[in-house]
């Protein structure tokens, strides 16, 4: 409870013989006191009993009008920073009623509140709630603004609240057409939209930890390219798994491939499969339990035959239920297999998660909503995208019409 008492400074005294008022302010055991900005003759103090008998002399009723004043200003603002849910300290109290605290804003620079933010998504990592590849980006992330910064303006760093429409837009355009990664200059529209939503990220991890009150990336307004989703028709897809290939690392990477294509599980979330993600149920189903590590958002996979099959090929051979390879290398081995099955699609690793998500699922009349929570989407908009694409669908639906016409 806060306890407010007013008492005189009777060692000093100003020109006209009268001593300061102060008031002592006691919470949790703890006090500090305050200078209130009146004075008043010790005789006359200790007469009207610290001002608390009834007043006769006008001047008198004005100092206890403005302790009265004080007081409740005080109780008003230990109320605001209760409510705030601040952490309570006399210091803190006495600073927010004299206007001494400075914004938090003015001492937090851009790079500080990146450090922060890939700090705690460090800890995710850690914890395996975030992927590893997700923290390298935003290291990257952090990598470019420095450069930009060194390059645009010939600063190390720059206070949040100093980032103006004009840096931001600036810093598209380097990312754009002057950045410089692995000997390749300037990065592509969508890329660079995920960059700069990376910063608003980190900067909206800064209000939520207090240290600014605004997001300056707020201001950004640019948007991804949306570009059909490259899948493999039921065709392109027979041909790979009817392909035997002589060479081992081949037939692995294909094995990898077609698991993804039954189940859509993302690389990093593939990879990470064991065991004890298996479930059978009481109809005797095998099941495929897991979070996306990218989302956090749970994406349970009924066992198709295809995907169980390849579990089994490659039990008990290594911890996960599938080999491990890096993605760098599964991409580029997944191009050979293209040109051998002769297929004329840039087939990459996330290629069978969209044939999961079309040619598997939808096309076979799968409701979108059971799609969009197998793919672990945190909305059902991320799952039409691939409905968009699927013309037989379209032609499905149409041949009931021309029956009906016809």
């Amino acid at each position: 409870m806060l306890k407010i008492i007013f008492y005189l400074k009777a060692g000093k005294v100003n020109k006209n013989g009268e001593s300061p008022i102060f008031a002592r302010i006691t919470y949790n055991q703890k006090s500090t006191t305050m200078a209130t900005g009146k004075s008043i003759l010790k005789e006359r103090w200790l007469f009207t009993n610290n001002l608390r008998n009834v007043l006769k002399i006008e001047k008198e009723k004005v100092i206890k009008h403005s302790l009265d004043l004080f007081q409740l200003n005080i109780e008003k603002k230990f109320n605001e920073m209760i409510k705030e849910s601040l952490d309570i300290s006399l210091q803190l109290l006495k600073n927010e009623f004299t206007g001494k605290t400075e914004p938090k804003t003015k001492e937090v620079s851009i790079l500080e509140i990146l450090d922060k933010h890939n700090k705690y998504f460090e800890k995710k990592v850690n914890g395996d709630e975030r992927s590893k590849a997700s923290l390298q980006k935003y290291e990257r992330s952090k990598e470019l603004l420095i450069t930009f910064m060194r390059k645009q303006y010939n600063i190390k760093d720059l206070s949040s609240n100093e980032i103006s429409s004009a840096f931001i837009y600036n810093l598209e355009a380097f990312l754009k057409y002057e950045s410089d990664f692995k000997g390749r200059i300037g990065i592509k529209n969508n890329s660079v939209v995920k960059y700069m939503r990376m910063y608003k990220t980190c900067c909206n991890h800064g209000i939520k930890m207090g240290l600014i009150d605004k997001n300056p990336f707020d201001l950004y307004t640019g948007k991804l390219n949306i570009k059909d989703a490259v899948f493999l028709s039921q065709q392109e897809l027979d041909r790979i798994e009817n392909k035997k290939f002589s060479i081992e690392r081949l037939e692995k990477v294909k094995d990898i491939f077609l698991f993804s294509c039954y189940t859509g599980y993302a690389p990093v979330d593939a990879l990470n499969l064991t065991s004890s993600n298996i479930f059978q149920d009481s109809n005797d189903d095998f099941w495929i339990l897991t979070n996306r590590t990218k989302t956090e958002i749970r994406a349970n996979v009924p066992l198709l035959p295809p995907a169980l099959k390849i579990i089994n090929k490659y039990k008990n051979q290594q911890i996960g239920l599938i080999p491990k390879i890096s993605n760098q290398k599964m991409n580029a081995y997944l191009k050979e297999i293209a040109d051998l099955c002769e297929i004329n699609k840039n087939l990459t690793w996330y290629v069978s998660r969209h044939t999961f998500a079309t040619t598997v699922t939808l096309a076979n009349g799968v409701r979108i909503e059971n799609v969009s929570s197998m793919l672990g989407h945190t909305n059902i908009k991320q799952t039409q995208h691939y409905a968009k694409v699927l013309d037989e669908n379209v032609m499905v639906d149409m041949s009931k019409l021309k029956q009906k016409y016809s």
